[in-house]
């Protein structure tokens, strides 16, 4: 299990993605998986960087990991955990594709894609921190 901790700071973004790629290396996987895995980590990320801490400044904790299920395919797992203000992003209705443009409203589409992408989202609250997990078979 590889952890990264970092300031929750729009900056730290790419190097948020190059630790996660990093543990895919030698991995054959589709291309398609790239970007899926940025939209997911910018989306989880910058919601924390912007709202887990406000107006203060805080750090986020990223564990990867990559493992062999039943099906011998490699699923990677991806977890984010904060300090911030408790706030669990899936509790909040999808927007509704299919609504007209006048109907849709602003917010919630980064998560619902997030929920397209990885094969499985999940919060929790735990031990005081914020913990989304994400996970996608890649093999």
């Amino acid at each position: 299990m590889a952890e990264l901790r970092i300031a929750a700071a729009d900056e730290n973004l790419d190097k948020i993605n190059q630790f996660i790629h990093s543990q895919l290396e030698g991995i054959d996987y589709p291309p398609t998986l790239d970007f899926q895995l940025d939209l997911a980590v910018e989306e989880i990320f910058v919601n924390i960087a912007h709202y887990a801490y406000a107006p203060d400044k805080g750090d986020v904790e990223i564990t990867c990991t990559v493992e062999k299920n039943d099906k011998n395919q490699s699923v990677l797992t991806i977890i984010f955990r904060d300090g911030g203000v408790p706030f669990d992003p899936l509790a909040r209705p999808d927007p509704d594709p299919a609504a007209s443009l006048e109907d849709r409203g602003i917010g919630g589409w980064g998560i619902y894609l997030t929920k397209k992408y990885m094969d499985t989202v999940s919060y929790a609250h735990i031990d005081g921190k914020n913990t989304l997990t994400l996970t996608k078979a890649i093999g």
